[in-house]
């Protein structure tokens, strides 16, 4: 039956693809993704799908006054800032588009597993909801997720997101903090005012400082840094007033987190005298893991059960920062699973393969029949 409905629904899965493509979405201006997702479900006969206020897509089935509802989710947004159609096409049995893989290629699994329900009239005694969720990527700070974790708390028993590549499982999530780090300095003209603190000189020394510290060491976790962008200053012959950076830390060890927002806390004070305002802005927050083990190494088995069978190969366990991290630090069990195969994820030369929607809907298909009937 599933198989049947695969070979049927290929053609209408490339359509949406292209279709959504399309549709530029950058994190926090998703709406025209999300009305044109909506238009489709009702257009499948998806009745009581509806757009939050974070501009999430939802379609529920049979979720009222249930408390163990599983979600399957998958991220609207690009990490482009393009507000203009993304370019598009396809060429040896490639489909080209920023954005591509990561995730429009997985919503459209989602959409087609959730029209593989109403074709089949399937009600799951428990509840199960279909989600295409808003601000998954960077500053988009998971935003999506949080306003459906909050609107459903204590309702959602497990959470499913379809994003990357087939053969990945992600049952650990990366947490992280990112900021914006603004210096001032009175600045003043190059000649006249030689001597005077410059911004951008203030900024430096502190990106060189956090260049020193020493990640915190933790058996089997990982903590990194980085300063990612920097801006500032008026003219070559201008001391500059101020600059600018943005910067993070991350690691899938909650205390390794900790030590970290202590090391960055260091290195900002210690960059403010009087000639130098140093300002600070937490710009992001992913928290790490609090889930039950057991329940946890349950989800995942079924995942990673449903991923080698259609893939005949063992997967490929990592860890991320994913949509997966909300529901994990509230103690939900949630993994990540691939669903597409594609390549150049976060470039503008990103494809997908286009023959790997077929086994990506297979594996999305088995893990929601698992996971619900």
């Amino acid at each position: 039956m599933i198989d049947t409905y695969i070979e049927n629904n290929y053609e209408s899965m490339l359509r949406l693809l292209k279709d959504l493509c399309h549709i530029p979405a950058p994190s926090h201006y998703e709406e025209k993704r999300a009305e044109f997702c909506k238009k489709w479900f009702e257009d499948i006969g998806a009745n009581g799908t509806y757009i939050d206020d974070a501009k999430n897509v939802i379609f529920p089935i049979n979720c009222e006054g249930s408390n163990e509802i599983t979600v399957f989710a998958a991220h609207t947004d690009t990490v482009f800032p393009d507000t203009e159609p993304m370019p598009y096409y396809e060429e040896n049995g490639r489909i080209y588009s920023p954005g591509v893989g990561d995730d429009t290629a997985s919503v459209v699994v989602l959409m087609h597993c959730a029209k593989y329900f109403v074709e089949n009239d399937i009600k799951p005694e428990k509840g199960v909801m279909f989600v295409c969720n808003s601000c998954e990527e960077g500053l988009g700070n998971l935003k999506g997720t949080k306003q459906l974790m909050a609107d459903f708390r204590g309702r959602i028993k497990q959470f499913v997101t379809f994003d990357a590549s087939i053969g990945a499982i992600y049952p650990d999530c990366v947490g992280s903090h990112r900021y914006e780090v603004e210096t001032r300095c009175e600045g003043g003209h190059s000649l006249y005012g030689f001597g005077k603190e410059n911004a951008i000189r203030a900024l430096s020394e502190i990106v060189t400082e956090i260049y020193k510290i020493k990640a915190p060491e933790e058996t089997g976790k990982k903590t990194t840094y980085n300063v990612g962008v920097i801006e500032g200053g008026t003219s070559v012959n201008t001391i500059a007033q101020s600059a600018k950076m943005l910067c993070e830390y991350r690691s899938d060890s909650a205390k390794c987190l900790e030590i970290m927002s202590e090391e960055f806390a260091r290195v900002f004070e210690a960059a403010k005298n009087d000639e130098t305002e140093v300002i600070v802005t937490r710009i992001g927050e992913r928290p790490c893991s609090n889930v039950d083990k057991a329940e946890q190494d349950a989800l995942v088995a079924v995942c990673k059960s449903v991923m080698e069978e259609v893939t005949g190969e063992p997967a490929n366990l990592r860890t991320a920062s994913t949509d997966c991290n909300i529901p994990l630090s509230e103690g939900v069990p949630a993994t990540c699973i691939g669903v597409c195969i594609c390549c150049g994820i976060h470039t503008r030369e990103e494809y997908i393969e286009a023959e790997s929607l077929k086994p990506g809907l297979e594996i999305g298909l088995k893990t929601v029949c698992e996971l619900v009937l």
